[in-house]
């Protein structure tokens, strides 16, 4: 899988940044979206550099259905119970 990313160079000097998405192993010219968050206008040249590619391995891990959960620390509190209840507690 590959991810599009925007150069910092770019980002930092003309405010340009790159559509977040996931470029198929398929896709055959790789392209990207470019967005510009500056008023003024940026060109776009043929053999620019405008984005670099974050390669990521997909892994498929096998799948285990339960019918249950055991209990956890956390219990019945939900997200972010456990660390409130430790602050309170100290």
């Amino acid at each position: 899988m590959i991810s599009p990313a925007p150069r910092s160079s770019l980002a930092w000097k003309h405010s340009i940044d790159v559509a977040a998405g996931v470029i198929n192993a398929d896709r055959d010219p790789i392209r990207v979206i470019l967005f510009s968050h500056s008023d003024v206008d940026f060109e776009v040249k043929v053999g620019d550099r405008v984005a670099q590619m974050i390669i990521e391995k997909i892994l498929t891990p096998e799948v285990a259905e339960v019918d249950d959960f055991d209990s956890t620390v956390r219990g019945a509190g939900g997200i972010g119970s456990t660390s409130v209840q430790k602050f309170m507690n100290e």
